[in-house]
């Protein structure tokens, strides 16, 4: 196996990310995420975007997986192109992430070929965010290094998921059709869910709201004292 893989197995993967309304936006503060995580015993990191993955590489030789989000008007804006996957490959990421759902995308290329570009040009490994258990078998087939279960629940065909915790069953299944690692990622929101993810068959799991960001962190506490206010009247 992969000495990147084999670093990312059975453990934890942080993604160090926040939005520009974030007061812990920018690639200090992912940093300093990363560096805390890695205390914790993370073995890797998700991030998006060169200055945010550069500031990560600063204080870590741990795994990247690095992705560029580039909102548009387009469906995909998860690495939607070569360009953008070179970006962060040249800021330090193993790893290159990208949405590799059958929708729309800048430059018009399918998941299949985009991956392949990569692999063939860039020489890195690719992991697949996908939606469903079709579009991740053709991500393997395509030659994903890694496929992810990210996208469920966020695209019109997977709508219906609950938004509750990390999609089980679709991992389950990709664990079980393919010898292609296959990582846990989206809604895992506690270490109970984590644990489930690898019963499920999860090769790593990624972990971001949960641990990265604050402000959402906080509204659960406050969400708890608003439950139990109630309960009490």
């Amino acid at each position: 196996m992969n000495e990147i893989l084999k670093a990312l197995q059975g453990g934890l993967i942080v993604s160090c990310q926040a939005n520009e309304e974030n007061p812990m936006y920018g690639p200090y503060f992912m940093g300093a995420f990363a560096a805390a995580a890695e205390m914790g015993g993370a073995v890797g990191f998700r991030a998006n975007g060169p200055a945010d993955v550069s500031a990560i590489r600063q204080i870590t030789q741990r795994p990247i997986i690095g992705i560029y989000k580039q909102r548009e008007t387009w469906p995909v804006y998860i690495t939607p192109t070569l360009q953008a996957a070179r970006d962060v490959v040249t800021a330090g990421a193993n790893i290159v992430a990208l949405d590799a759902t059958h929708q729309a995308r800048k430059g018009g290329l399918s998941p299949e070929a985009l991956i392949d570009q990569i692999k063939r040009e860039l020489g890195c490994l690719v992991m697949a965010d996908i939606d469903t258990l079709d579009e991740g078998l053709m991500a393997v087939a395509a030659g994903a290094d890694i496929v992810a279960t990210t996208m469920s629940g966020y695209t019109h065909r997977t709508r219906h998921v609950s938004h509750h915790g990390p999609d089980l069953i679709l991992l389950r299944e990709l664990a079980q059709r393919t010898a292609t690692p296959v990582i846990c990622e989206g809604r895992v929101h506690t270490p109970e869910q984590l644990a489930a993810a690898f019963e499920a068959g999860a090769f790593a799991v990624v972990v971001g709201t949960a641990i990265t960001n604050p402000t959402e962190v906080t509204k659960k506490f406050i969400r708890s004292i608003s439950s139990e206010l109630t309960r009490s009247h």
